[in-house]
């Protein structure tokens, strides 16, 4: 595709496609509650907020951001109908996305794909639509994508790297600030955000900068996977390939030509947690607050608790928002989780 001029990247979404994203999910997407701990607020000595997306529709918050770009779409992109490719969250969104609005989906994963997740998207799949597997020996999801959309007329929904991807993501940290508003006497001073992809983080900066400016953005992501934290430092886009890390849903390649910019303009830091501090973060979530969620959901929990130990002076006494991206754990990770927390 061609390049895009930066500027014109930065106003490709602003706050007004947040608010317009969040009227055309009223109604449809759960509005997520937003959850507080005694013991949370204990040890980070501060007062926190976590938004529960692992409550949203397909468990994750990457429906509200398939819906509105679906829901946008010319009526005759819509009659030809959408691909994505996704082994995750995504491709359920988009399949259940699809089946609402009443357009066709063609979602590519791999042929290992945990059968779990190949089962779930096929189960949430309208009429004329289907999963298509391929093999990573023999093709890329990109190839094989590219080729399908332009043999049979498909408009490419990707995962993060879309406007109208992130600007329904966004709506997430807008309905969160204005539940901290109703609830917690103001706006979060800080917010925590899960970043993989970068489309929920630059979404969700969005919708904070400009419902309280004065809140500072902090996107955190795996040790493991820190191309946006080394992006977001040096101002060039780093890659990574396949890290190793449990939080499966942030090891995407880099950020996007999309996420890439608008991060470094709307986000106010980046840092990254060890394996063991994400362990720590899904556990405590489910023991202690009674939350199912996944290890890549735990990221922006993760970084909230290694702030308040390492530099507690930047958080204490603060309104704390905290995203919790999802909850599609597969729970016979969970000796993997004690593990890697030192429980065993």
């Amino acid at each position: 595709m061609p390049d895009i001029p930066n500027a014109e990247i930065l106003e490709s979404v602003a706050f007004a496609d947040v608010r317009e994203a969040a009227n055309r999910l009223a109604g449809v997407a759960n509005r997520t509650p937003a959850q507080t701990s005694r013991t949370l607020d204990s040890m980070l000595g501060a007062e926190a907020w976590c938004k529960c997306e692992n409550f949203q529709r397909v468990g994750a918050f990457k429906f509200r951001g398939a819906y509105n770009a679906i829901a946008t779409l010319e009526e005759e992109s819509k009659r030809r109908g959408v691909l994505t490719y996704s082994s995750g969250n995504h491709a359920q969104g988009i399949a259940l996305a699809g089946r609402l609005l009443g357009v066709p989906t063609t979602i590519i994963m791999p042929t290992d794909a945990p059968p779990v997740k190949i089962e779930a998207t096929r189960g949430y799949l309208g009429t004329g639509s289907e999963v298509v597997l391929y093999d990573r020996n023999e093709t890329t999801r990109e190839e094989l994508g590219e080729r399908m959309s332009r043999e049979r007329g498909l408009t490419v929904i990707p995962p993060y790297d879309h406007p109208k991807v992130i600007a329904g993501q966004g709506t997430v940290a807008k309905e969160l600030v204005e539940q901290m508003a109703e609830t917690a006497g103001g706006p979060p001073d800080v917010l925590f955000v899960c970043c993989g992809g970068g489309g929920l983080l630059s979404g969700c900066a969005i919708a904070t900068k400009a419902l309280a400016p004065g809140c500072r953005v902090v996107g955190v992501e795996p040790a493991e996977a820190d191309d946006a934290t080394r992006s977001f430092r040096t101002g060039k886009l780093h890659t990574v390939h396949n890290p190793p890390t449990i939080a499966d849903g942030a090891r995407t390649p880099s950020l996007g030509r999309f996420t890439f910019p608008l991060v470094r303009e709307h986000v106010n830091d980046m840092m990254t947690v060890s394996e063991a501090e994400i362990a720590t973060a899904t556990l405590f979530a489910m023991e202690r607050m009674k939350i199912v969620i996944e290890p890549s959901g735990a990221l922006a929990l993760a970084g909230a608790l290694q702030l308040a130990n390492d530099r507690p002076d930047e958080i204490r006494g603060k309104r704390v928002g905290i995203v919790i991206s999802g909850g599609n754990v597969d729970l016979s990770i969970i000796p993997e989780l004690r593990r890697l927390a030192g429980e065993t």
